[in-house]
């Protein structure tokens, strides 16, 4: 009765989609409060039904229901909780409910939290929200619902994919759909300004929060996601430039230019085209990832299905979602009026060359991601395009963008002076240079890779701080006025400086795992010992086991290090009966300096067990760079100005200096 009453729930949220399109639209179109009052208690109401099918859904799972025909076959009556909870949104028909709740759940905000909205531009964005959503909801009801049932139903299920049977795997995909379909509202407000005809500095106050929140859980998700691959799939590796993994990151690129874009429309009533045109791309980008897990085109890990006719329906709605915004896009954006004037060399200067680099860099992976897909399509061929291509592509496009982040938020608006904004950063250039110089000295021999690395990210981190100790005027006042200043500043000049930080940081933990990596492969016997550089491994022991629903060999390893014990390492290799599914489980010893990384693999023939141990330097950057820019996104968050519109008011006399403007 439950699967029933869930499934009620989805259609009756359809029909309210219907009207929530509909009536405030028509209300606004008319100028009709009462029609366009209706949008909010609409977003809500929709809200309400697709979280009460949700629920429905994940009770299914909780209580290995397995008439239910999605619980039978994506879970297990032994599968520990987490699992069961996770595994709702772990296959393709929970995954889209869960997809359409996050989405009427950003309708819902802007019902409840867009109060200081114009009331034609709240009830086109709500209604827009409730266009893409009926959308999904008619996929949903028609080719992937959820509560179909089995008659009779099994004794048990097929049990979760047992790649996802993890924590990281329980977390990374609601942070990811957060930031996926978070864009959708930048798209809304996009499209609810294109069809007003009016883009001004507050539209992009109001659209920035939203683009930041979501720009944030994306992050956060991508890392997730990075790390589980990292320490679960045991191949030693952070990134692959999976085809999947490019369709999360193609959105975040372009995310990132339409964050700093939107700042030149809210400060200087400029670029409001461009910036329009990026929150389409973006979220289009976000429907392209979901067509990809979905249609069956690609073989992944990531993948959710493989039925090609979803992913034709899926399809249908990135075309028409993306044919008709660019469509009222290329009608309204020419009438859209020009805002203030700057020369090349300004902070709106800057901001531009930013966005070019963004969107060349995005180009770069989509042309890598999708072309060896058109070219299977067209002639049948196959190419696989990986690492190299990227490492060849992308990384030389993205140095300029380095470049830039030291020297940007130094101009002013309008009009700078280039030459003044360098000599400012002659402290970070005497950084850059003791660093890479110093890799040079201890690295005999380093190759360019590794010297570039580490003095690009000394470049980004010095301008960071000089960027910094010019907002609080530092040695040019009193230090204690400078300390003032430094604690009075806007959230959003924090979450700037994190943001910047964290890529310098993330930087060097990219740059020390790529060029510095050693690796030893062995077959080993209990007693055999390893040695991989400084470090000597002792393989004790392989137990097996039971879990709660797979078999493991568990390895005992006694790690020195220069001769003194470091640690004792216990990596698995599991296998999960019901889909007779091997998977690895590493053993990572970390520290500031990187990971020792240990993965044991099939018995052999002889009666050993192949051993794959790796030294991976600075790994532990890589995850700390990425969430100190979740930090950086948001300690932005909470800055008055973008949550609400409007500055804090100070608490002292006017006659202290005001502090610089943040968040660009």
């Amino acid at each position: 009765m439950i699967a029933e009453i869930g499934h009620y729930a989805l259609v009756l949220a359809f029909f309210v989609a219907i009207a929530q399109v509909v009536v405030p639209m028509y209300g606004a179109a008319r100028r009709d409060a009462a029609l366009m009052g209706f949008a909010a208690p609409a977003a809500s109401a929709q809200f309400l039904c697709i979280s009460i099918a949700f629920g429905a859904l994940m009770r299914a799972y909780i209580t290995s229901d397995f008439s239910v025909a999605n619980v039978a076959q994506n879970s297990h009556s032994l599968k520990p909780l987490l699992y069961k909870i996770s595994g709702v949104w772990g296959n393709h028909e929970g995954s889209m409910v869960f997809w359409v709740l996050i989405l009427a759940l950003f309708g819902f905000a802007v019902a409840a939290f867009g109060r200081q909205l114009p009331d034609t531009l709240k009830a086109r964005v709500i209604s827009i929200q409730g266009l893409i959503g009926l959308a999904f909801l008619g996929f949903i009801l028609l080719t992937s619902n959820p509560f179909e049932r089995l008659d009779p139903a099994p004794l048990d299920g097929r049990d979760l994919n047992p790649l996802l049977q993890d924590p990281g795997l329980a977390f990374h995909p609601p942070m990811l759909y957060i930031g996926y379909v978070g864009f959708s509202l930048a798209f809304s407000f996009a499209m609810a300004a294109l069809i007003e005809g009016r883009v001004d500095p507050a539209w992009a106050r109001w659209v920035r929060p939203w683009t930041l929140a979501a720009w944030t859980f994306l992050t956060a998700g991508i890392t997730l996601g990075s790390w589980w691959a990292y320490y679960e799939l045991g191949w030693g590796g952070w990134w692959f430039w999976d085809p999947v993994e490019n369709a999360s990151f193609m959105p975040w690129l372009a995310g990132t230019a339409l964050l700093h874009s939107a700042i030149v429309v809210e400060k200087r009533d400029a670029l409001k085209a461009w910036t329009i045109l990026l929150a389409i791309i973006t979220f289009s980008l976000s429907l392209m990832g979901t067509f990809l897990v979905r249609s069956g085109i690609l073989t992944s890990v990531h993948a959710f299905a493989v039925d090609p006719e979803r992913g034709l329906f899926i399809l249908g709605i990135l075309i028409v979602a993306v044919g008709g915004s660019l469509t009222l896009f290329a009608i309204r954006a020419p009438a859209l009026k020009a805002g203030g004037l700057f020369v090349p060399v300004s902070r709106e200067g800057g901001l531009v060359l930013n966005n070019l680099i963004l969107s060349v860099a995005t180009v770069t992976v989509f042309i890598g991601t999708l072309y060896p897909l058109f070219l299977d399509a067209m002639t049948g061929d196959k190419v696989s395009v990986g690492a190299p291509f990227f490492n060849a592509t992308f990384v030389p496009v993205m140095i300029p963008l380095l470049v830039l982040l030291a020297i940007g938020p130094l101009l002013p608006w309008k009009r700078g002076n280039l030459r003044a904004a360098v000599e400012k950063l002659w402290v970070s250039a005497l950084f850059t240079v003791v660093v890479a110089g110093g890799i040079l000295v201890l690295e005999e021999g380093a190759p360019l890779a590794p010297v570039l690395g580490f003095g690009f990210a000394a470049w980004v981190a010095g301008g960071v701080v000089t960027e910094l100790a010019e907002r609080i005027r530092l040695f040019r006042i009193p230090l204690g006025d400078s300390i003032r200043r430094l604690f009075n500043l806007p959230g959003a000049a924090y979450g700037m400086s994190l943001a910047h930080i964290g890529m310098a940081v993330f930087i060097c933990g990219a740059t020390g795992e790529m060029n510095w990596t050693r690796e030893l492969v062995a077959t080993a016997r209990a007693g055999d010992t390893l040695t991989l550089g400084q470090y000597e491994l002792v393989l004790e022991k392989v137990e097996r086991s039971q879990g709660p629903n797979y078999f493991r060999d568990m390895a005992t390893l006694k790690v020195s290090k220069d001769g003194v014990p470091y640690a004792t390492l216990h990596p698995e290799r599991r296998l999960y009966p019901v889909q007779q599914m091997p998977t690895t489980e590493a053993a990572i010893r970390s520290s500031i300096s990187g990971d020792l990384y240990v993965a044991i693999g099939e018995g052999s023939d002889q009666g050993g067990y192949i051993v794959r141990v790796w030294v991976k330097p600075l790994v532990p950057w890589i995850w700390t760079g990425a969430m100190l820019m979740v930090l950086g996104g948001l300690f932005s968050l909470s800055d008055r100005r973008l949550r609400i519109g409007a500055p804090k008011r100070s608490k002292r006399p006017a006659a202290r200096p005001a502090v610089t403007e943040a968040g660009d």
